[in-house]
């Protein structure tokens, strides 16, 4: 697909992430949790395809993951918030490429809404910023900022206090089990720990930190994700590398810090397991799109 067809469409990226970790140090005083994490970029993702209307109408174009009504799509909340937050009387079309699973914790939906405010924000002509992206971003949702802002981060609050940090080159074999994981209920579950102790970035960084705290849950509820757990374990060579959750989601994954490794890994896993490779990003794809298309109206 080109950048811009005939049609007026153009095409962005909009990534998948992963959480290397997450911990629950505790509750705040408004009824969310106080997460610490690490957001990973991926260089896989969905594609959204914007085209301006002139009508200031936002429509969305074909079906959306999992059934969701397009007054509840947070790509049309995304424009929506936009369109009034900077007095735009420009509308859009929204298609999108989906290729994260929902429910998955790859952060489908997020990274839609990040996208579509970033890309609208350049084709609109409203000059908002960074900055003032991400705070529309956390309104529509705690993962959107760290899309908007496409750097990998240190993530603390409801992750939207972010730190940019520098990870190392890596590829990761992602499974999808298949299961919708619920977020809220899993918040609810009363097993899941919700007051570990902090982690900083040195801990991060030496392997003392690498747990998810919705992953003993999941296992224990879902089957699947316990069964995808058990197969990318024996597809691993080493005892040392294990498989990870991936935010509130079912999605799991293993880092390499080779592609052969991880080819090597794929190829063991059993047929019928639904499985990828994807590569870690230093940053967003976004970024380099929202730049190269600026350099071509220069």
């Amino acid at each position: 697909m080109t950048a811009v067809d005939e049609t007026g469409w153009s095409s962005w990226p909009a990534p998948a992430k992963l959480n290397l970790f997450l911990r629950i140090v505790g509750r705040r005083d408004d009824g969310y949790h106080d997460l610490q994490t690490v957001f990973r970029l991926l260089d896989w993702g969905d594609t959204i395809r914007l085209r301006v209307r002139e009508d200031g109408r936002i429509v969305r174009h074909g079906p959306s993951a999992a059934g969701v009504a397009e007054a509840d799509d947070l790509t049309v909340r995304a424009a929506l918030l936009l369109q009034t937050e900077a007095n735009v009387g420009l509308g859009a079309d929204i298609a999108i490429e989906k290729r994260i699973p929902p429910g998955g914790g790859f952060g489908g939906g997020s990274s839609d809404a990040a996208t579509v405010l970033r890309a609208l924000d350049r084709l609109w002509g409203c000059g908002l910023g960074e900055e003032r992206l991400a705070e529309l971003g956390l309104r529509l949702g705690a993962d959107v900022p760290v899309f908007v802002r496409g750097r990998n981060a240190w993530a603390e609050g409801r992750g939207e206090r972010l730190t940019p940090i520098d990870l190392p080159p890596a590829w990761y074999v992602l499974v999808e089990p298949g299961v919708h994981a619920a977020t809220a209920a899993l918040f609810q579950a009363p097993e899941l720990t919700r007051n570990a102790p902090a982690a900083t970035i040195a801990s991060f960084v030496s392997g003392a930190a690498l747990e998810n705290a919705f992953e003993p849950v999941l296992r224990r509820r879902e089957p699947a994700v316990e069964a995808a757990f058990a197969a990318l374990t024996q597809a691993c060579d080493s005892t040392a590398v294990r498989p990870r959750l991936t935010g509130s989601g079912s999605g799991c994954f293993v880092e390499f810090a080779e592609r052969e490794s991880a080819e090597r890994a794929l190829a063991r896993l059993p047929t019928g397991l639904t499985a990828r490779i994807a590569a870690g990003a230093a940053r967003s794809p976004l970024l380099d799109a929202l730049e190269r298309k600026a350099g071509n109206r220069e």
